[in-house]
């Protein structure tokens, strides 16, 4: 899914494990984008949702919001929620302003989310 603005949102499934890879910026007019990647996500019912925010240049409360709505409904499905990292200075910026950086699991390394969680 590709956005005008230039707004990249790639859905991936592997074995065990649902990946959205975000790419640019994302705020009001993109979050459709997410959305549409979260109800996907959902569909497949998969273990582990990894969400790769290492390409994402910015974030506004839009995207906060979107991620938090996704957490909670993997957490009621009793599905995992790993944002993967390195995070862009704002977008790491946009969670630890907002206090909500601690409701996420966080990872550096692509290949370690996959692997522990038997993707």
């Amino acid at each position: 899914m590709q956005w005008e603005s230039g707004a990249v949102v790639r859905v991936t499934r592997h074995r065990r494990v649902f990946e959205v890879t975000v790419r640019g910026e994302i705020d009001y007019d993109e979050c459709d984008l997410l959305g549409a990647a979260w109800d996907e996500a959902d569909d497949c019912a998969l273990p582990v949702t990894v969400v790769d925010l290492t390409g994402l240049t910015f974030g506004d409360s839009q995207l906060l919001r979107s991620l938090l709505d996704a957490r909670r409904r993997h957490q009621a499905d009793g599905r995992s929620f790993v944002l993967l990292g390195p995070l862009q200075a704002s977008v790491d910026r946009l969670l630890t302003i907002s206090g909500t950086r601690e409701y996420f699991t966080l990872t550096d390394s692509r290949e370690a989310a996959l692997r522990t969680t038997d993707g």
